[in-house]
């Protein structure tokens, strides 16, 4: 993952969700997507493709370089 997921915050912005809402889309706090975001927070596998799915991404596409 990046230093930063700025792939992860401008799939998000794309699909006009703040971090609230892909939290509870996710089943997640507003805190740890902020986290994930700013690269203070190594999600699991499993909520890496609740964020894919949410989003529309590939794994690839928003958390491997």
């Amino acid at each position: 993952m990046c230093d930063k997921n700025l792939k992860m915050k401008l799939a998000r912005i794309e699909k006009v969700l703040s971090q609230a809402d892909l939290a509870i889309i996710t089943g997640v706090t507003r805190q740890t997507i902020g986290l994930i975001e700013n690269g203070k927070y190594n999600p699991t596998l499993k909520l890496c493709l609740k964020i894919c799915k949410a989003l529309d991404k590939t794994l690839d596409e928003l958390f491997w370089n």
